[in-house]
């Protein structure tokens, strides 16, 4: 055997030692995501998800981070195996039927609609991908789904109501407050769920021969006014969950204040920003839920239509103290203890 052929042979060897040691069987590169034949089968899958809200205020946003915060638990961490395209309306009915129409030609995986008219627009646009809806007051008289427990086709996901929240504080105001005969209500009746809202409040209250007064505000910067031309004509003052109104609650509050007028809400959020009294829930965990049903649709595959809608479960007194100050309410014992949570519910 001569030399040179030795070394020939010695060369071919080596290229082909080193070309075995940089792939693997199936002949990729090894160490890269995404190796077809190994032990975890094909790269992970990135999702991703197209939000619709129609607006920002403290509740729908704590909903938003709620169901963001469910994916991430559910190991569906955005910027890495998850990709959002957030979409906000700002209350605008022309901005919010182009984004239903943009992501209903998109290529998500899924879509959340946050609020009832973003629900209404996507609903009415999307028809084959998965969509969920969080924020909604009644999902039936919206037309979102037919039946709540087994809604069918792509549409499932969580009202933000549970009818029994109005009845407590009503019962709540004519137990502890019985001075109160009359309570205003500052209302978008542009807006189907603070319609709804609006109608149950009515009842409510008229069970405790408390009258409803209503102001009307199509738009934010209406607000203010209506607000204040109840002072002269009620005993407090109550809002519904009506996106309009709670996006300009501070003026609320501060009629509220400068008019020693106890002000109610519908959500456990604008208690925190300055009203005095709610029965209630927190937004985040609304959101959490919904967050839970879109990782059970993305990893498992379910069928939304096959998800119940929910309520949230988990309502009670919630009462701000230094609210009840500025609006010159004395806050009793008895107040007090009608609060189930007081350590998360009585807000100092």
């Amino acid at each position: 055997m001569s030399k040179k052929w030795w070394m020939s042979l010695m060369v071919t060897a080596s290229i082909a030692l080193v070309a075995g040691c940089g792939s693997d069987p199936s002949g990729t590169e090894s160490g890269t995501s995404g190796t077809a034949g190994g032990d975890e089968g094909a790269a992970e899958k990135t999702y991703s998800i197209s939000i619709s809200q129609y607006v920002e205020h403290p509740s729908l946003d704590a909903t938003q981070e709620g169901f963001i915060a469910a994916l991430k638990d559910a190991g569906l961490v955005e910027d890495e195996n998850l990709k959002i395209d957030y979409n906000n309306a700002q209350a605008d009915a022309a901005n919010n039927n182009s984004i239903a129409q943009k992501i209903a030609t998109d290529s998500s995986d899924l879509v959340l609609a946050i609020a009832t008219p973003s629900a209404q627009a996507v609903v009415s646009q999307v028809k084959d991908k998965p969509v969920l809806f969080a924020a909604v007051t009644d999902p039936l008289d919206a037309k979102l789904v037919t039946d709540l427990k087994k809604p069918g086709g792509n549409v499932s996901g969580a009202s933000d109501t549970n009818p029994e929240a109005i009845v407590k504080l009503a019962e709540f105001i004519a137990t502890q407050m019985p001075d109160i005969k009359s309570v205003g209500l500052v209302l978008n009746e542009g807006e189907p769920n603070a319609v709804v809202m609006a109608a149950s409040a009515e009842k409510a209250f008229a069970a405790h021969d408390i009258e409803l007064v209503k102001a009307a505000a199509t738009n934010t910067s209406e607000v203010q006014q209506a607000a204040a031309s109840l002072v002269d004509k009620v005993d407090a003052l109550y809002i519904t969950l009506d996106n309009i109104v709670v996006s300009a609650v501070d003026t609320i509050i501060k009629t509220a204040n400068d008019n020693d007028l106890p002000f109610f809400s519908s959500d456990r959020d604008t208690v925190e920003k300055g009203a005095f009294a709610t029965v209630g829930f927190k937004y985040y965990d609304h959101g959490y839920q919904v967050g839970e049903m879109a990782a059970d649709i993305l990893q498992n595959g379910t069928n939304p239509g096959d998800l119940e809608v929910t309520v949230p479960d988990k309502l009670d007194l919630i009462l701000n103290l230094k609210a009840a100050g500025e609006q010159g309410i004395e806050v009793t014992d008895e107040m007090k203890a009608a609060v189930e949570d007081q350590e998360n519910n009585i807000i100092e």
